[in-house]
């Protein structure tokens, strides 16, 4: 074709040549001028009439190839084209090869699977992949030769287009064609090679498009053709396949293991997939790939021989293609021999890291001293490729004294050029790490930190931090260790390092390591330069634990005070943020430290900081407006932290590198030092505890954290006094009392001017409807036999997203259809909905047709408590001209913004006993529904489920004396932010209390605003009456 495509040659020249960018994109706007006008007027110039499909019939084969093929070109230069789609077609349908390969090139470029013209060709594709024979003009020499005149040429152009192309309605067209043309018998090896690669790209498109049961048959008898490529393809395709669906594709391991005995053991291999004497490393590599998605097979097979007494099982010949590959797996001169049988042997031993203890341990000892060679060659892929296996390998147990006997080794590649294989190194040694090494692979780390470059200093810093925390037997090197981090590497010790060290200190009062701490950072505080995150570490635990230091020479208060203010001027806001607080503390302790800190705190009142400012000038007026022991409670050191799973270190190294990362999985698995730690802490606790029990019986007091019991006799609420009538209208939410429904005369012909209101009738389902979405997702809030109104509300914290939508039921048209919601001072509205809904124009709203919707969106913020549900107005009109107004109340309650706490018996009697008083508590008696079941374990169930997953409050299970009691806690959440830029939340308390005998409940809850215990106690009365 080339003496023919002289026009294409020479426009790929023009662009070649062009010496700007404006010059080319004028250069191809031209060419597609030109290409337009001849695909409308045709070659004479003259106007021609187009096709039914739209192709000009008047173009030869010659120029609908050449424009074809520029309109090609143009296209992968990154040019848009959105024409000359029917030529396209056109040369698809031909029978000439030399016009379909183009069509199908140009199909697979230029069209989507999405695109409408699709349809027009799917025929055309389908004739190709499935008619028998070829027209002579299709058929090509090697086409002839292979399959005696078949189609295997058509078909593989019609693959590759389906592939390339991978449209939805394309899959579900023609994918049982691919399939057929996979596992049919007449197709020639190159056509099922392309088939199981389209198939594969199908299956990635739409996972559920091959059911494994019914395809595993098939692919094992295409795992027993003798063609490699074809072995190749399907391996390909079955790895894809087992993937998504492993279970089902598990049979085929003994398929897989013959193919890959064939090839290592008998080495049997056409010649043309020799690659250096390697039998077609890449089929070996997709046969490994599969069986590690089995990590259980070698285990199953033992099992299986035991049970039939089978010893023809495959995990015999397994072991032996395994140990051969690492047996013969060296070295070689030549750099592609050598990739490839490394890449064969690197994935043999990730098939042994799989199987873990269930593997034979020849084979993991044989693998760890081959990667033990590999680690010490000068070849930097193979020694990265090394390092990473081996950080595997080393996670399986048995394996650390393996490793361990590399470990000098793994030091000096720390050093090398690679900066990639020096992180391959930190994460072996990171993984390789114990107790017994632990220090000195620390120390070797920090020793190295010194010389390291800026680009790995930071994932040193984290994981030596790490290590030290997780295998420190004395606390004390712990620190010291951080210390040197600090002073070497400083601007890359993150915050979460310095606040772990914080923690870690508090929350072990043990021993000595608290005076420890503060003596030691002192001493690192001294000097006049000093690194900023040394500052912040020592001013906050002197503040807390320098009192322990503070009768040793040269370490009282007031040379606290001194050295860590000398550091004052040359710190950041947040460093004096976190020294105000210091000098509050230390002024507190000491009686000579007070003159010093009062100048400071009297300057800092002006700062432009607002933290600064507000600390300063809160401290200073705290020993006036509160008495001496409440000041000093406040000032008291700080309680134990939260002790959590992962530590803030372990969540930023797994943001870092990944979860399946060899260093995080490391990190998941507590050392022997931490899972003694941990039990001291809990033993502590509970020693805590203990004595704090006896405290409690040897002062004889009477546990006033119960509330009085529930009276003799319950009195049926009066209808003035419920919660339906009380400010926040909870139980008539869906009513407005001030525009009740007139009673009089019902029956009589509404006037046009008034608007007809909700039938009295309708109010208790409605209040049940508002009840039950006010602790369900979604529901319908109103309906009636011209409207439905529905609500879908979500909630995260302090913001709610509320989707409402207005339904007609009627038979005719409603219009002037519109919604008013009420703005609050407690909620942030923001809505969107329908055109026009929202206008309260006299002729605004919009039209609702028969069975259709209007739709309204609400994103809310709430920055207040609050004990009333927004009202809605609806109002439309009929095509009588009858204007109907709906007042409603949207679901939007305190409870929605709650978030769930789990709080120890000890914490929340402690709460429930502070939040005692008369502002902070609410209490009320309910019966029981009428209708309802005797009070029993199941009803107490239900009440447990309103509480927990209605109310959104924590279950705190033992904090509950009798079945007959439900306690929980939860946080009010709201979008408010104090001086200090932090939320304002209210915790909350609740309590029920059921009195099988009555048949009554009486509902508790205390919280520091009065509004959230009034909100909630409605809620739940609410809840339990509709229960």
């Amino acid at each position: 074709m080339a003496h023919q495509a002289r026009g294409l040659q020479n426009f790929i020249s023009d662009l070649r040549n062009a010496k700007s960018k404006e010059e080319e994109t004028k250069r191809v706007d031209k060419e597609l001028a030109n290409i337009r006008r001849k695909f409308s007027t045709g070659a004479s110039g003259s106007t021609s009439k187009l096709g039914v499909d739209g192709s000009n019939s008047s173009l030869s084969s010659y120029q609908r190839k050449k424009y074809v093929w520029k309109l090609v070109y143009i296209h992968v230069l990154g040019y848009e084209v959105d024409f000359g789609h029917p030529e396209v077609l056109t040369l698809v349908k031909s029978n000439k090869y030399s016009e379909k390969q183009v069509g199908y090139v140009a199909l697979s470029l230029l069209l989507r699977g999405s695109d409408p013209l699709m349809s027009n060709v799917i025929a055309t594709i389908r004739t190709d992949l499935t008619k028998a024979g070829a027209p002579s003009s299709v058929r090509t020499s090697s086409s002839q030769a292979g399959s005696g005149g078949s189609n295997d040429t058509a078909q593989s152009l019609a693959l590759c287009s389906i592939a390339n192309i991978s449209g939805l309605e394309l899959i579900q067209m023609l994918h049982v064609e691919v399939q057929h043309i996979l596992v049919s018998k007449s197709s020639t090896p190159n056509v099922r090679k392309k088939a199981a690669l389209c198939l594969l790209r199908l299956v990635r498109t739409s996972p559920n498009l091959v059911t494994g049961r019914e395809f595993a048959p098939h692919v094992a008898q295409l795992l027993q053709d003798r063609h490699l490529g074809v072995l190749t393809s399907t391996m390909s395709l079955l790895n894809g396949l087992a993937i998504q669906h492993t279970a089902e594709y598990e049979s085929l391991i003994p398929y897989v293991v013959h193919i890959l005995g064939m090839l290592v053991l008998k080495k049997a291999c056409a010649r043309e997939y020799l690659y250096y004497r390697t039998p077609s490393p890449w089929l070996q590599i997709k046969l490994l790939k599969f069986l590690q998605l089995y990590p259980n097979a070698l285990l199953e097979s033992k099992k299986n021989s035991s049970t039939t007494g089978n010893n023809n099982t495959f995990d015999t010949q397994l072991k032996q293609v395994v140990t051969k590959i690492l047996k013969e797996t060296d070295v070689s001169d030549s750099i592609n021999k050598s990739n490839a049988d490394h890449a064969i042997l690197f994935e043999a031993v990730n098939l042994i890291v799989c199987w873990g203890q269930t593997g034979p341990l020849p084979l993991r000892e044989g693998a760890m001293k081959l990667l033990g060679k590999f680690i010490s060659v000068r070849e930097p892929n193979i020694r990265y490729l090394g390092l990473m296996t081996m950080a595997k390998l080393a996670q399986l147990e048995g394996s650390a004294d393996g490793v361990k006997k590399h470990q000098a080794t793994v030091l000096v590649s720390l050093k090398d050029a690679d900066i990639s294989v020096r992180r391959r190194a930190l994460d072996l040694l990171f993984v390789m790490c114990d107790t017994d090494n632990a220090e000195r692979i620390v120390d070797e780390l920090v020793a190295h930190l010194v010389l390291a470059d800026a680009a790995i200093r930071e994932e040193m810093v984290l994981k030596i931090a790490i290590l030290a925390e997780k295998y420190a037997t004395d606390l004390r090197w712990y620190v010291d260790t951080i210390l040197q981090l600090i002073s070497i590497s400083g601007d890359h010790v993150s915050d979460p390092i310095w606040h772990r060290v914080v923690q870690i200190v508090t929350n072990n009062p043990q021993g000595d390591l608290q005076a420890y701490a503060a003596r030691t950072l002192l001493v690192a505080a001294s000097p006049s330069r000093c690194h900023e995150t040394a500052v912040r570490v020592a001013a906050y635990v002197l503040g807390e634990f320098g009192f322990l230091v503070a009768e040793h020479p040269g370490m009282s208060g007031e040379e606290q005070f001194r050295i860590l203010h000398q550091h004052w001027h040359n710190s950041t806001p947040q460093t004096r943020a976190i020294l105000i607080s210091t000098y509050a503390k230390l002024a507190n302790l000491y009686e000579e430290c007070r003159p010093l800190v009062a100048p400071v705190f009297a300057r800092c009142k002006n700062s432009v900081d607002v933290e600064m400012q507000q600390r300063s000038a809160e401290y200073s007026a705290m020993r006036e407006a509160f008495s001496p022991d409440a000041v000093e409670n406040l000032l008291r050191e700080m309680p134990l932290f939260e002790d959590r799973k992962q530590s803030a270190l372990e969540i930023r190294l797994k943001e870092k590198e990944g979860e399946g990362s060899a260093a995080v999985l490391k990190t998941e698995t507590p050392s022997d030092v931490q899972q003694r730690r941990r039990e001291q802490s809990i033993a502590n606790k509970e020693a805590d505890l203990e004595d704090a029990d006896v405290l409690e019986e040897s002062k004889g007091e009477e546990d006033d954290t119960h509330t009085s019991p529930i009276p003799e006799k319950v009195e049926e609420p009066d209808m003035n006094d419920s919660p339906e009538n009380e400010d926040v209208n909870l139980q008539a939410s869906n009513e407005e009392v001030d525009n009740p429904e007139p009673e009089s005369e019902p029956e009589s012909e509404p006037d046009m001017q008034t608007p007809v209101g909700i039938p009295q009738d309708v109010i208790p389902a409605m209040r049940k409807a508002f009840s039950n979405l006010c602790t369900s997702a979604s529901g319908v809030l109103f309906e009636n036999s011209l409207v439905q109104v529905g609500v879908k509300h979500e909630y995260k914290g302090s913001q709610g997203r509320i989707s409402v939508f207005f339904g007609n039921l009627g038979s005719e048209p409603l219009s002037h259809f519109r919604v008013h919601i009420d703005d609050y001072d407690h909620l942030s509205f923001q809505k969107q909905g329908t055109e026009g809904l929202l206008d309260l124009e006299d002729d605004g709203g919009c039209n609702v047709a028969v069975r259709t919707q209007a739709k309204l969106l609400l994103l809310v913020d709430v920055t207040a408590p609050f004990d009333d549900a927004p009202a809605m107005r609806v109002s439309f009109e009929t095509s009588e001209g009858i204007l109907h107004e709906y007042p409603l109340r949207l679901p939007i309650v305190a409870t929605c913004f709650m978030e769930p706490v789990t709080l120890e018996p000890a914490a929340f009697m402690q709460r429930w006993k502070s939040l005692d008083g008369q502002d902070r508590e609410c209490q009320e008696v309910v019966k029981a529904p009428p209708n309802a079941s005797s009070i029993d374990e199941d009803y107490m169930r239900r009440i447990s489920l309103i509480i927990t997953d209605g109310l959104k409050f924590g279950r705190c299970q033992a904090c509950d004396p009798t079945p007959w009691t439900v306690s929980g806690a939860a946080t009010f959440r709201t979008g408010a932010r104090d001086a200090n830029g932090n939320n304002i939340n209210v915790g909350c308390l609740v309590r029920v209390e059921a009195n099988p005998q009555k048949g009554a409940f009486r509902v508790t809850t205390r919280t520091l605003h009065p509004l959230c215990s009034k909100a909630i106690k409605n809620v739940a009365l609410m809840s339990i009456k509709f229960a």
